[in-house]
């Protein structure tokens, strides 16, 4: 089965440097006006990136199978097999595909060559030289991952296994037995998430090549735009489910009781999606006014500079994370190579096409006023790539030298907080505004009546979110400060009680602002289109729910990431009882001990169990079941934290163990508005997808609604497209683009 991959990619090689060969002598004969030439060596290009693909789906079967199948001949799997024999079994085997180094590489890497042929198939009845210049830049791409799996012996797949992991009777032996799947990995969040990630990271590429290409063939139209949105719309909507599911993961599975530690890896995912929002809402402009040219190649470079930067972190050894690699050279210097010429192509490409890729004319890419739309998405791509670039020093800081700011330093989470909190709700104020405003400038009357009745609704709801915030958050807040300790100390590292709860109320404010006009927004947006615009309708109504799931997103994460209560304690162990009279009380709640147990789980794996009635207020709301889990194989320790969940707040308990007099390590936490952010995500995911049907729709429409935006994740990037541009007169604009706003691309 090794000598198997071992061809697959060897011919993957060989289609990538035949496909780009044959591509890039097709531009250039096209130059040359040898048209029939030209489309003859295209054609050959693109058949050598389908055949691209099949061999890396080969190399990805031989992986699959060997797993299923229990083949342990290739080291690779044998690293990375599941032992468990939970009925998700099988979705763990699948999972060892990306699990480890080697595997996810060779995943993304297949996923590349499956949206090229994607390309070549959605392209093949009107294949321009900008299709082919994207296709080729994609298989150069492509080539760079195929190269370090098979030219960097730390990450090919296919290495035979050690002959002293066998027998003589060619069973494994039992030094082979502690090699497997990290245990924390076996969940089925785990499961599910780095695949979507890696379908927004390979995705990503054809945006970027499509922008690399405009500029090599020198086509400023529209077209590339509309040829990589749905790409674009699509990977970015994979890459926050990704990131979502990594939050669930790291919330019920690590123990910890949070959703995001500001992890260089967690930060390395989270970088091409924020600059993705200003790559969405600029080509909202492009399309919409011939506008923001510059500013989408610009973000559409950037975007897979930090794809890259990724998979750099991850695999480069330069700095440290409990989710990265071990470091190898050869990736060091491919992947570095990768960033430094994804971002050199666009800049140098912007200013040999500076003409061009200018504005159509001088006035296109001024402001007439900040009370417009152009001012409303010039800010907020503004704040996007400014927070994506900072994010990214600070994320490889540790590896800069000391003489820079944060050089040589691992930067704790309270100080990416300090930042991201002011800089996150600064946005989403403006996303919050920008529904209202319209093309070049707001007409003041127009913007206060549609402001009106969306402002007093969330003032209303901003009163019910601050009588909250008095009897319960601050409180909670001042609690922790008189405990002192290292909880105390990183509240205060934040910033002073004053700024840290006025930015909380201020949060609260906007998340109420931003909720309403979107809900007005979303009614607007079906009353008012017209009937036969199906498009349009779910277009603006999608962006609607982006909008609205952003508000409830804030709500969550000011509650369970500002003002959480935290107790850590021992339970004293009776030994006469084989258990504890302890209570556990923190805030409304009290844990009453009822009794432990332990399970033998197979393949030598122990759980150990704590079971705990909770009272709140005295009323009987649920058991919760703590325990760790014994991993045999490796006596890795594995935590399962019980969760109750209510409207308002979750109570997370998590058991460690027990000290050397046997007492009980408990972790409590309460963890105030968390499911706002789980709803939310979900009606974000809602939002998102709306755009896919609407795409459909679409179809079956006039040729005219081709003016209508095709996506509504821009208005996720705090911008709606103006669908009133194109249906309002010159006197009442402002007011139709506050009434049909609502959708971002």
């Amino acid at each position: 089965m090794s000598m198997i991959g071992l061809l697959g990619l060897l011919v993957a090689f060989a289609g990538c440097v035949i496909s780009i060969l044959c591509l890039g002598v097709a531009h250039l004969l096209h130059k040359k006006r040898s048209f029939e030439r030209a489309e003859t060596l295209a054609w050959g290009g693109r058949v050598a990136a389908v055949l691209t693909a099949a061999a890396l789906t080969v190399c990805c079967a031989v992986l699959v199978w060997c797993f299923f199948t229990g083949d342990n001949s290739i080291q690779y799997v044998l690293d990375n097999r599941s032992n468990s024999t939970s009925p998700e079994a099988w979705l763990y085997k699948l999972a060892g595909l990306w699990a480890g180094r080697q595997g996810s590489l060779l995943f993304w890497a297949w996923l590349i060559a499956v949206f090229n042929a994607v390309l070549v198939f959605a392209t093949r009845k009107d294949a321009r030289p900008l299709d082919n210049g994207a296709l080729c830049i994609s298989q150069l791409v492509l080539t760079a991952f195929v190269s370090v799996l098979l030219f960097s012996e730390s990450n090919m797949p296919f290495l035979v296994t050690d002959a002293r992991f066998f027998s003589e009777d060619g069973a494994l032996s039992t030094m082979a037995s502690a090699r497997s799947m990290n245990a924390l990995l076996e969940h089925w969040a785990m499961a599910i998430h780095p695949p979507t990630l890696f379908i927004g990271y390979a995705g990503l590429t054809i945006p970027f090549a499509y922008a690399v290409a405009a500029l090599i063939v020198n086509d400023d139209s529209a077209l590339w735009v509309n040829r990589s949105t749905s790409y674009l719309m699509f990977s970015w909507l994979l890459l926050g489910i990704g990131i979502g599911l990594g939050a669930v993961w790291a919330y019920v599975v690590l123990g910890w009781g949070g959703y995001w530690g500001w992890d260089p890896v967690e930060n390395a995912s989270l970088l091409p999606w924020l600059v993705g929002v200003a790559l969405i809402h600029s080509f909202t402009v492009y399309r919409q006014r011939g506008a923001f040219k510059r500013w989408s190649v610009f973000c559409a470079c950037l975007t897979f500079c930090f794809v890259v930067l990724g998979t750099f972190i991850t695999r480069s050894g330069l700095v440290q994370s409990v989710h990265a690699f071990e470091g190898d050279p050869v990736s060091l210097v491919m992947f570095g190579a990768l960033i430094v010429l994804s971002l050199l192509a666009g800049i140098v490409g912007l200013l040999l096409r500076r003409r061009s890729f200018g504005a159509v004319n001088a006035a296109d890419d001024d402001i007439e006023s900040m009370m417009s739309k152009e001012a409303a998405y010039y800010v907020n791509n503004l704040i996007m790539v400014v927070f994506a670039v900072l994010l990214a020093y600070m994320t490889v800081s540790s590896a800069l030298p000391s003489w820079l700011p944060f050089g040589g330093q691992s930067l704790s989470a309270g100080t990416y907080n300090a930042i991201a909190r002011p800089l996150g709700i600064a946005y989403l104020a403006i996303l919050a505004v920008c529904p209202l405003l319209g093309w070049r400038r707001t007409d003041k009357k127009a913007f206060w009546r549609a402001a009106r009745v969306p402002g007093l609704c969330a003032l209303l709801l901003f009163i019910v979110l601050m009588v909250y915030f008095a009897t319960y958050l601050l409180p909670s807040y001042n609690a922790m400060i008189a405990m002192g300790g290292t909880t105390a100390e990183g509240l205060l590292e934040q910033g002073a009680p004053w700024y840290y709860n006025g930015l909380a109320v201020v949060g609260f404010a906007v998340a109420s602002l931003l909720f309403f006009n979107a809900l007005f927004m979303a009614v607007r947006s079906l009353k008012h289109v017209g009937a036969g615009k199906i498009r349009r309708r779910l277009a603006l109504f999608g962006g609607s729910v982006a909008h609205a799931s952003m508000g409830i997103i804030l709500v969550g994460l000011i509650g369970s990431a500002m003002y959480v209560t935290e107790i850590t304690g021992y339970l004293t162990y009776d030994e006469e009882a084989d258990g504890t009279s302890d209570t556990f009380i923190i805030q409304d709640f009290e844990l009453v001990y009822k009794d432990n147990s332990i399970d033998e789980l197979g393949n030598g794996n122990v759980r150990y169990a704590l079971t705990f009635d909770a009272y709140k207020d005295g009323q009987f709301v649920g058991t919760v079941n703590p325990a760790v889990q014994l991993v045999g194989a490796t006596q890795q320790q594995k935590l399962e934290a019980s969760v109750i969940g209510f409207p308002l707040e979750d109570l997370f308990v998590v058991y460690r163990g027990v000290n050397d007099a046997g007492d009980y390590s408990m972790d409590v936490r309460v963890n105030p508005l968390i499911s706002f952010v789980w709803v939310g995500f979900g009606l974000l995911m809602v939002g998102c997808l709306i755009p896919l049907f609407a795409k459909r729709a679409s179809k079956r429409e006039d040729a005219d609604a081709d003016d209508a935006p095709t996506s509504v994740l821009a208005a996720t990037a705090g911008g709606d497209a103006a669908a009133g541009a194109d249906e309002a007169g010159a006197a009442d604009a402002a007011a139709t683009a506050a009434a049909d706003a609502g959708e971002g691309k």
